[in-house]
């Protein structure tokens, strides 16, 4: 016995020693890919030497003689921070991804092929100014110099992700830089989306009952408008069906609800109690690790810039020089239409036109997968654009026999000058000649909120399509795709964008509302982002007469809900103090505690805080409870519930109210009888899942921020080292926004927030601040991988400085590079 005991003794130290011994090789072979930020580099592509110097924060100040050694410092830096982020950018738009993840990402690569965004990024180089050209190819450089010094000084092949996946990195080239912005652009429009939704739900309503599901912001500016779908093609089925599309790893496109949101706002002096302008911006897109966003500095010979930066584009996307600053929000303009194109009956190669049959435009394209045969798809075209297959977006719930869906989208324009527009942006001295580097800007609608020292606005950038007041659908359905009145007829003059100068009130801010009260087809949009988040902006905004940097940041980060405020009135104006005290443990008794809490509360979507979960959970099952009789599986497309739909439906708008009885049962429920039924339910789900003690829930429990590495998020073990989480405060409707995950089994995650905030004051302009979601590294093993993201979850933010002394005396390195 004890000799067997000293043997399973020895077996097991040596299999200890073994694992550690495994692990400490792979922490050094992971570790060797972490950057020295105090090296010296000699290397190609200079004319003179840079220098990167790095605060404490890891922001890089990059200073060159030259705007072009400055861009090549950029894209050095952002490779040694990014590298892995940027590749997995470009072999997604490339198509390519299947190469390294196998079939699973199949879906992916094909929707990128047949949009061909690479090759109309490629086109678009040429249509670049030729200080956009200089810059494009300069970027590039500094990117490929510091691929070339990973091989060379075998530094860990750039990112540890590379030790799991092929580790060839093809050079980087001037079109990738266009091409990520493309990607990009995709990942923020939610038309096609919603015009694929909105179709499949009018098989099913009437236009009564549609008109309360998906609601216009406001109702009744554009007129009647045709909402049944089934007109159009009578055979499609007239039933709600459940989705078959199941969005692959890494898909840039999904559900409209997460298309891209933000808020900004402005202040003008006279309403500034320093004397200066202020402007605050916070762009919300989905919560990854690291973060999309990265910080940045540039010192150029128009002066410094400073701000938020995309990994893979020489662009500050939001941020500030010396002389403006401007910040961005989604516009929600409808540049996507989809056309059902009709088949030629005798030859499926044709496609009817308004002149006749005409050929589709095809080519083949293999897609290479991992351990698995090739797939090659055959991409088509048709004059309105690139044929999409019934596979993606549920788009053959709505395609009739005989016809298949193409895509128009501004952003597949081949003379894509929005970089030109960025970079003149970025060089831009005052509010005026901002607005003007908007003219080139195609992709995406953006409202971007400028000010200078005296000024402030709000420009509509990109391109707006002109369609005819005939448009059968409106752009808000898939419509005859032959037929020439629901044809684009061009685009609309930049002069006609919306825009808002210096405004009496002397504040102007977005949070992805209407900014255009015209009808169509000059209403920019009937899809908006919000209906809520201004109603609470507008409120803070009036409370004081004057703004100061503080009051931007308590403005930012406030999270009481308006929609709670407005709509717990409402829903429980029949349950509020009903009844004798029921006995403990009860139903009846737990639904009395959920409601004196909720009675008792401000709307603060604070994550301490019990009533936010009783709330959302509320709502979410009485939308669910609402809906789900009429549309059947339908409803599981609807996962957020929409405040103007409750209002609606409790203010019987229209004869809403008859969503209330449920079909199923024999006798009719009342909204108060649904509401207690829907509240039952959701206490239920959260005792189950947090415990039936209300007075003891934390908001922050189901509402926390989930920034998830792409690739590696998933993986047993290695998820706990690349995944980030922390406890938040908001919700889908806040300022500070964190929209919910939607779905089971945690429906309350926050995954779309925020990446990015900043608020520049020009009265004091090295007083601004910024912050972003995560950290500057995307190397896990980097100290620099998270540890802003401790800050952002605290409300708190970092010096926005342009003075380079600063930036040296907290210096965490100083990188120089020499010309060869």
């Amino acid at each position: 016995m004890v000799r067997v005991f000293r043997w399973t003794l020895r077996l097991f130290t040596l299999v200890v020693a073994l694992a550690a011994a495994a692990a400490a090789l792979v922490y050094y072979f992971a570790a060797s890919s972490l950057p020295d930020y105090s090296a010296n580099y000699t290397l190609d592509g200079l004319t003179a030497p840079v220098e990167i110097v790095r605060d404490n924060a890891d922001v890089p100040h990059i200073f060159g003689q030259t705007d072009e050694d400055v861009f090549f410092g950029l894209g050095f830096a952002h490779a040694q921070d990014r590298l892995w982020q940027m590749t997995l950018l470009r072999r997604t738009v490339q198509g390519r991804l299947s190469e390294l993840f196998g079939p699973r990402t199949v879906q992916t690569d094909e929707l990128m092929r047949r949009l061909d965004l690479y090759r109309l990024a490629s086109r678009s180089v040429s249509a670049q100014d030729a200080d956009t050209q200089a810059a494009l190819k300069a970027y590039a450089a500094g990117v490929n110099a510091w691929i070339e010094t990973v091989n060379a000084e075998a530094l860990g092949r750039g990112a540890p992700e590379f030790f799991l996946f092929t580790p060839e990195i093809a050079p980087w080239q001037p079109a990738d830089s266009i091409a990520v912005a493309k990607l990009m652009a995709l990942d923020m429009t939610p038309h096609m989306q919603n015009e694929v939704l909105r179709a499949r739900a009018s098989l099913t309503l009437s236009s009564e009952r549609l008109a309360d599901l998906m609601p216009d912001v406001p109702k009744g500016l554009e007129g009647a408008l045709p909402t049944d779908y089934g007109a159009l093609f009578p055979d499609l089925p007239k039933i709600a069906r459940a989705s078959t599309w199941e969005p692959g790893p890494l898909m840039p496109v999904g559900p409209p609800a997460f298309a891209g949101a933000s808020n900004a706002w402005a202040a003008a002096p006279d309403r500034s109690a320093a004397g200066g302008t202020l402007l605050a911006n916070d762009p919300h897109m989905a919560l990854t690790a690291p973060t999309i966003w990265y910080l940045a500095r540039l010192e150029l010979s128009s002066g410094g810039v400073i701000g938020g930066t995309l990994p893979g584009v020489p662009m500050v996307l939001t941020g500030r020089s010396d002389k403006l600053g401007w910040g961005i929000t989604v516009a929600y303009a409808d540049d996507q239409d989809l056309y059902m194109e009709e088949l030629n009956p005798a030859d499926r190669q044709e496609y009817r036109t308004p002149d006749g049959w005409q050929k589709f435009r095809t080519e083949r394209s293999i897609i290479r997968v991992a351990e698995e045969p090739p797939v090659t798809i055959t991409l088509r075209w048709t004059e309105n654009g690139p044929v999409l297959p019934g596979s993606h977006f549920d788009l053959a719930q709505v395609t009739p026999r005989g016809h298949v869906a193409a895509l128009a989208w501004t952003g597949l324009s081949p003379e894509d000058r929005s970089m030109s527009a960025g970079l003149k942006l970025m060089r831009a001295k005052s509010v005026e000649e901002g607005m003007e580097a908007g003219r080139d800007f195609v992709a995406p609608a953006l409202n971007v909120t400028l000010a200078d020292s005296e000024s402030v606005a709000l420009q509509l950038f990109g391109v707006v399509p002109e369609r005819d007041a005939a448009h059968y659908s409106k752009g808000r359905m898939p419509s005859l795709g032959w037929q020439t009145e629901n044809r684009w007829k061009g685009r609309r003059p930049y002069e006609t964008n919306a825009r808002i100068a210096n405004p009496a009130a002397g504040i102007l801010g977005n949070t992805n509302n209407r900014i255009t009260e015209a009808p169509f087809p000059d209403n920019i949009s009937f899809l908006w982002g919000d209906t809520q988040r201004i109603q609470r902006w507008r409120k803070l905004m009036a409370e004081r007469e004057v703004h100061t940097r503080e009051s931007f940041i308590a403005a930012q980060l406030d999270t009481v809900s308006v929609t709670a405020r407005s709509l717990l009135p409402l829903i429980a104006r029949d349950l509020w103090y009903t009844g004798e005290a029921a006995p403990d443990g009860t139903p009846e008794r737990q639904r009395q505690v959920a409601l004196q809490l909720l009675a008792n509360w401000n709307g603060e979507m604070n994550e301490h805080l019990p009533e936010p979960l009783i709330y959302a959970a509320w709502l979410r099952q009485l939308q669910q409870k609402l809906i789900v009789d009429e549309i059947g599986p339908l409803s599981l497309e609807f996962t957020h519930p929409d405040p103007i739909f409750l209002e609606r439906v409790f203010r019987n708008i229209d004869g809403a109210a008859a969503w209330c009885d449920i079909k199923q049962t024999t006798i009719t429920e009342t909204c108060t009888d649904t509401a207690r039924i829907a509240l039952d339910e959701a206490l239920l789900w959260i005792g189950e899942r947090y415990g039936t003690s209300l007075e003891s829930l934390r908001w922050g429990d189901a509402h926390e921020a989930r920034h998830d590495h792409l690739v590696l998020g998933n993986v047993p073990i290695l998820q706990w080292f690349v995944n980030i989480r922390q406890s938040t405060s908001g919700g889908d409707n806040t300022l500070q926004r964190g929209l919910t995950k939607g779905d089971m089994p945690a429906p309350f995650a926050n995954v779309h927030a925020a990446g990015y905030r900043g608020v520049y004051d020009f009265a004091d302009p090295d007083s601004s601040v910024f912050i972003t979601a995560t950290g500057q590294s995307g190397h896990p093993l980097s100290r620099h991988y998270d540890d802003l993201g401790a800050l952002w979850r605290q409300g708190e933010y970092i010096p926005m400085s342009l003075n380079p002394e600063l930036a040296r005396a907290g210096a965490v390195g100083i990188t120089t590079l020499s010309p060869r």
